[in-house]
């Protein structure tokens, strides 16, 4: 219905994603008038429910966004990853990525692109144009391509990130932290909006992640302090997606999605303690000071979050299992963790146990867990190995959700219906409404 307002031309594209809002409650909020300017945005618009990935990871899933594939391809599984044949663990960045992003390809095809904050963008990858690097980049000078915007950025007092560890100890100040780094981003956004020529421009807010983290709880529950203070968050968002399509009016697309749902937290689970617990994890020593600890009659571990390995003879540095019986030994695993209950109310933890190459499909798939259990709500799995309890409740009050993420397209007709396209659909996507070839081994397909 909307395709009469498209010229037959390639089109320049402002994406805004809003990391880990759920639709859901963007629905909800939107029926009941707190969200007035995405309201008006979805009246010109299509709205959907969108999947995300396994496991639900904002590196996994801003990956798959950015490259169009599925991990075994763009070759990030995880925050935290395994280096190949040893149990030292790294966390994965750019460098790391082995396919090429959306913005390279529209660098070749010579646009012009102004990319900030997208998850795993650091080292910042060389394109035509400006890409700021995200919260893997811990020193501002370092952070953007070409160098000179990094000291750009520094001058305006731009924030890297919302500091989490303040929102362990103190929420009041978190709130602060959060409210301070989207008010920077937006500044920045907004000056390089209107400074910067561009014909593929995107935002990224992290913000909303981390405010959910540690507020959803109370937001859900009407906390007398924190739900007001959440919900003046939200309405700053809102206000924010409202003067962005206000600023670039009809001279371009306008996209704005999230990569994950949400939901409140009923307790961290510690995946490591029950499979010691099974008997299927041993260590060499208490505590386990790493991974380096295992002992050889361990038949599997678990990296966060639910990424379960075998210990694999010939792979593993204590490998122990054969190779002919892996497929047993992850039988033997996957019954164990279905089996995982709540200690408290006896309800089950886990509510499906899948193998990697039912996910994955690629030239890096042998570097994926050999399982990635995934959590009925309420569970956030970690991969603690030196608790001696089961599982609690802490700080983190929000985590994440596959089957809730948004996706809002302006004035288009989005090809699919709710949970019937995923996060990696946006990359040919985008190269479509720019009239950009489409790569045939990119997994996600166009939804317009």
């Amino acid at each position: 219905m909307f395709e009469f307002l498209k010229k037959d031309r390639a089109r320049r594209v402002v994406v805004v994603s809003i990391d880990g809002v759920p639709y859901d409650f963007m629905q909800k909020h939107i029926a009941a008038g707190d969200f007035p300017h995405f309201k008006k945005l979805t009246e010109k618009g299509s709205f959907r429910r969108m999947n995300s990935v396994q496991p639900c990871i904002s590196s996994i899933a801003w990956s798959s966004y950015m490259t169009g594939k599925n991990p075994a391809k763009h070759n990030i599984f995880g925050f935290v990853d395994r280096k190949p044949g040893t149990y030292d663990l790294f966390v994965p960045t750019s460098a790391h990525m082995t396919s090429e992003t959306i913005w390279e390809m529209m660098s070749r095809a010579g646009k012009r692109v102004f990319v900030m904050n997208v998850p795993v963008t650091y080292p910042p990858r060389q394109v035509n144009g400006i890409l700021v690097g995200c919260f893997l980049c811990t020193q501002i000078e370092k952070i953007a391509y070409p160098a000179h915007i990094g000291k750009e950025l520094k001058a305006m007092g731009y924030k890297i990130d919302a500091d989490a560890a303040i929102g362990r100890e103190n929420r009041d100040r978190f709130l602060e932290e959060c409210n301070d780094a989207l008010d920077k981003r937006v500044q920045a956004m907004f000056h390089y909006l209107a400074q910067e020529p561009w014909d593929f421009f995107q935002c990224h807010i992290m913000e909303t992640d981390r405010m959910n983290h540690f507020f959803w709880e109370h937001m859900e529950k009407d906390d007398p302090v924190y739900a007001k203070t959440f919900f003046d968050f939200y309405q700053r968002v809102d206000e924010v997606l409202g003067e962005v399509d206000r600023k670039i009016g009809d001279d371009a697309e306008l996209i704005i999605l999230s990569d994950h749902g949400f939901c409140t937290i009923k307790k961290e689970i510690y995946l490591n303690w029950y499979l010691a617990e099974a008997g299927l994890l041993k260590f060499k020593k208490t505590p386990p000071a790493s991974l380096a600890d295992l002992h050889p009659e361990s038949l599997g571990y678990s990296l966060i979050p639910g990424r379960v390995f075998v210990n694999l003879q010939g792979r593993e540095p204590q490998g122990t299992v054969p190779p002919a019986q892996y497929e047993a030994a992850r039988e033997q695993l996957t019954a164990a963790l279905l089996g995982f209950v709540d200690p408290d109310n006896q309800a089950p933890i886990i509510r499906q146990v899948i193998k990697r190459e039912e996910i994955y499909d690629g030239q890096n798939r042998n570097q994926a867990a050999d399982l990635i259990a995934v959590p009925h709500d309420g569970y956030d799995l970690k991969g603690d190995l030196r608790k001696t309890i089961p599982g609690e409740k802490t700080a983190l009050v929000g985590m994440h959700t596959f089957e809730d993420s948004l996706l809002f397209i302006r004035d288009r007709e989005i090809q699919r219906g709710h949970n019937e396209l995923w996060v990696g659909d946006l990359a040919p996507t985008i190269l479509k409404m720019m009239k950009l070839p489409i790569p045939q081994d990119m997994d996600g397909v166009a939804v317009v």
